[in-house]
């Protein structure tokens, strides 16, 4: 059965791919695996047929059959344990690749995601200038740890897995000021090669041409 995930029809971030759609889009690309894109409003969003998928009136959300989940996170594990190519299969290798899904959205992201508030809703408070090098001095320390462990790895433990794809979505909220992750070479390059890989331009390209009014693909 092909599976229907939600996506913005008017994404705030005008199709650059930051939209948490973009992982999922990605993992099923990964995966070789067709799917279908419903598009809602804000409104629709916070509506009773919405909230009845999403509690919490985000998206995306993936409903397969009677399956119904919400959560990057959680979709893209389970695309990743149903389909081949996004996890090991050796055990333990597979559970390490986990590890890191869960590194990138509960270590990785937390403090990403305070900069990218305090600069584009909080910038006019007053506390927000006092505020801004903590946040970015807990970034760098993890971004450090990050390119400590990367090293001249290509991907973050072997070939790449459900739990690189996370951390370099995570990562592309640099996109639109790289300054700091260019501070850190190897994680900007490492960033770059999953950028470059041919699922994760497809699933750009699809979430770009609901911005740009054309066709979603799927």
């Amino acid at each position: 059965m092909t599976p229907t995930i939600t996506a913005f029809a008017r994404s705030p971030d005008r199709g650059r791919g930051l939209a948490r759609d973009t992982r999922v889009r990605w993992a099923l690309e990964e995966a070789g695996q067709p799917y279908e894109v419903r598009l809602v409003s804000f409104e629709q969003m916070k509506g009773p047929a919405h909230l009845a998928l999403h509690p919490f009136g985000q998206i995306p959300t993936y409903e397969e059959g009677e399956l119904a989940l919400f959560e990057t996170g959680s979709i893209v594990l389970h695309i990743a344990q149903r389909h081949a190519g996004l996890l090991p299969d050796d055990a333990n290798a597979r559970a390490r690749a986990i590890t890191w899904m869960f590194a990138a959205v509960n270590t990785m992201e937390p403090p990403i995601l305070e900069r990218e508030t305090a600069r584009l809703l909080e910038r006019d408070k007053a506390w927000t200038e006092e505020r801004m090098p903590g946040i970015e001095d807990r970034i760098r320390n993890r971004l450090g740890q990050l390119s400590r462990r990367l090293g001249d790895a290509e991907w973050l433990d072997g070939e790449f897995s459900a739990g690189d794809l996370m951390m370099v979505a995570v990562l592309m909220r640099f996109k639109a000021s790289s300054e700091m992750l260019e501070e850190f070479p190897n994680v900007f390059a490492y960033v770059a090669r999953g950028q470059a890989r041919p699922a994760y331009k497809r699933a750009f390209e699809a979430q770009l041409a609901v911005f740009t009014g054309m066709a979603p693909a799927g």
